[in-house]
């Protein structure tokens, strides 16, 4: 047993039923599960890309250097 496209999509799903004795119902069920899951995945999007106002490189501040004599010099 396969499936027709639905109305309105360009893609059809190749659907075979390996088990016996598959009512219409049941063919209906998992077909239309199956057609819903498809359509979810492919309109998952992409996460957005990092911001560069949000990147350390574009920082205000200058790095915090360690060392000696640099804690007193900071506030100068």
């Amino acid at each position: 047993m396969t499936s027709a496209p639905p109305e309105g999509d360009g893609e059809a799903l190749d659907l075979r039923f390996l088990t016996r004795d598959v009512t219409a119902e049941e063919a209906a069920a998992v077909t239309a599960v199956l057609v819903q899951t498809v359509r979810e995945a492919r309109s998952e999007e992409e996460p957005a890309p990092r911001n560069d106002w949000s990147h350390p490189r574009n920082a205000l501040r200058p790095r915090i250097e360690v060392g000696r004599g640099r804690w007193v010099g900071s506030a100068r």
